[in-house]
């Protein structure tokens, strides 16, 4: 597949397909390795590991490859907006903690996390690529990052994010359309339920109008899942694609098999933006935890907890669940092209991903 774009002068990749980091424990150092080795760029999803984590995470990839990869990190939490009473959201979920054999929920408390430490442990990790999501990275990250001679990519859901992005030095963008399984990554302006509604536009809406609107690169992210979705957004002026959803069915991803085969089992029509597991907007298969955690009937804003104190709430639970394999209380993030989501090893991917995309180009050649 000849590309030649900063993926392939700068990275090496042979493939302008890069697996979407997934924190939270879908890309293993497995998957991140197998992807490498078959010439495109996985990615390590660190926001949730430890310094000493992220640096035996990194050096699992490096033993398996020495191929490129990337690694991500959200940016900086963001201070809670006042007091918050947690007292509606524990009693909300503690029927669900007692149902798995839990002990009552306790109140949670904002996760410990030092991001200047997580960040240096990233950057001797020896990945090629640093990307962030949820925001800006602060200038002297940004610096750092640079100073080690990484690329650093941004996320963007709309176009006046992609500029900000471009202002600040980014060397990429990803624009994530709204069809994008997980997290939203929406960070301009107040992030209110408006502004992250105003950042629901669909990939392929999205991808040219951030092409037109900046000069880096641009990587295009949300729904894509077979090389008729590469072949699309190269069109589009994309150089690359960013995919997440079409990784974790593969046998290296980390995920439960519940989940896996809660991915296999869905229709487009399945996924839905929910806040109810983390407390920000997110993509996933809708379960029974999101049904009668987001009701209409019950004031959302007194159950759930803002990002990250939903998570935190949430994680014994999802821990427990995956334990005992009961997909309706997982946060099954998905994209809405669950329904071309294929078992297969990670490297069959990549390569069936190249094929398809070669001959969706060929076709349109021939037309």
């Amino acid at each position: 597949m000849p590309v030649t774009t900063i993926l392939t002068e700068t990275l090496g990749l042979q493939h302008p397909i890069i697996q979407a980091p997934m924190a939270g424990g879908g890309d293993t150092p497995a998957l991140v390795a197998a992807v490498g080795e078959a010439g495109a760029l996985g990615s390590i999803g660190a926001t949730y590991l430890t310094p000493q984590q992220i640096v035996e995470v990194c050096a699992a990839v490096r033993a398996k490859t020495q191929r490129p990869f990337g690694i991500n990190l959200f940016v900086p939490d963001a201070p809670l907006p006042g007091p918050v009473d947690p007292s509606p959201a524990v009693a909300r979920v503690a029927p669900f903690f007692e149902e798995l054999g839990l002990p009552r929920p306790e109140p949670p408390s904002p996760p410990a996390r030092d991001f200047d430490a997580q960040l240096d442990a990233a950057l001797d990790g020896g990945a090629a690529v640093f990307s962030f999501t949820f925001g800006m990275l602060p200038a002297a990250a940004r610096d750092k990052v640079k100073a080690r001679g990484l690329t650093l990519a941004g996320t963007a859901t709309t176009v006046d994010e992609a500029i900000a992005l471009e202002r600040a030095g980014i060397d990429i963008v990803v624009a994530q359309g709204s069809e994008a399984g997980g997290h939203r990554g929406t960070f301009a302006g107040p992030l209110d339920h408006a502004a992250f509604e105003a950042g629901m536009i669909g990939t392929l809406a999205l991808v040219p109008q951030i092409v037109d609107a900046v000069r880096v690169p641009v990587i295009a992210s949300g729904g894509i899942m077979d090389g008729r979705g590469i072949a699309a957004v190269l069109a589009l002026g994309a150089v690359g694609a960013q995919l997440g959803t079409a990784f974790l069915t593969c046998e290296e991803a980390g995920v439960p098999d519940a989940y896996k085969q809660a991915i296999l089992d869905a229709h487009e029509d399945q996924t839905r933006i929910t806040r109810a597991f983390s407390g920000r907007p997110a993509r996933g298969i809708v379960n029974r935890f999101m049904r009668e955690v987001e009701v209409p009937w019950w004031p959302h804003h007194f159950s759930v907890l803002p990002f990250p104190l939903q998570n935190a709430l949430t994680r014994p639970l999802r821990t427990a669940a995956a334990k005992q394999g009961r997909a309706e209380f997982l946060s099954l993030w998905a994209g809405q092209g669950v329904r071309m989501a294929r078992r297969m090893s990670a490297a069959d991917l990549v390569a069936k991903l190249a094929e398809e995309t070669d001959a969706a180009i060929r076709k349109l050649h021939a037309r």
